[in-house]
């Protein structure tokens, strides 16, 4: 096959992929900074092991929501969080904005995201 041939079809591939959102983003945040702010606050809820306290807050290892949303969809998610009034909300238990935890920064939230990426099972 004619080099020129295959570069054309790489590069339709690449663009067909990146019309129908196959592309991916940079990822946002250090998982390892995450690591350490979710064990500050977000383990009250959610656990040591983000396995989720009952009652509380849920598994976020095997959460379909954390892996249908895009890295700024769930900061911005974070950001405002989700009252328990909320339709949404299938714990009846108030999901605060930064995850209770004012002190934390937009920064601190995107590593927050960065590490959930990392424990998806």
């Amino acid at each position: 096959m004619p080099r020129s041939l295959v570069l054309a079809a790489v590069f339709v591939a690449t663009a067909a992929l990146a019309a129908c959102g196959g592309a991916s983003p940079t990822p946002i945040g250090d998982p390892v900074a995450g690591r350490e702010a979710f064990l500050t606050t977000c383990i009250t809820c959610h656990g040591q092991d983000a396995k989720g306290v009952t009652g509380l807050g849920k598994d976020l290892t095997t959460s379909e929501f954390i892996r249908t949303q895009t890295d700024e969809q769930l900061l911005a998610f974070l950001m405002t969080g989700r009252p328990a009034s909320d339709p949404l909300n299938t714990t009846g238990v108030d999901m605060p904005p930064r995850g209770g935890n004012p002190a934390f920064t937009d920064e601190d939230l995107e590593n927050i995201v960065a590490y959930l990426r990392t424990i998806q099972e």
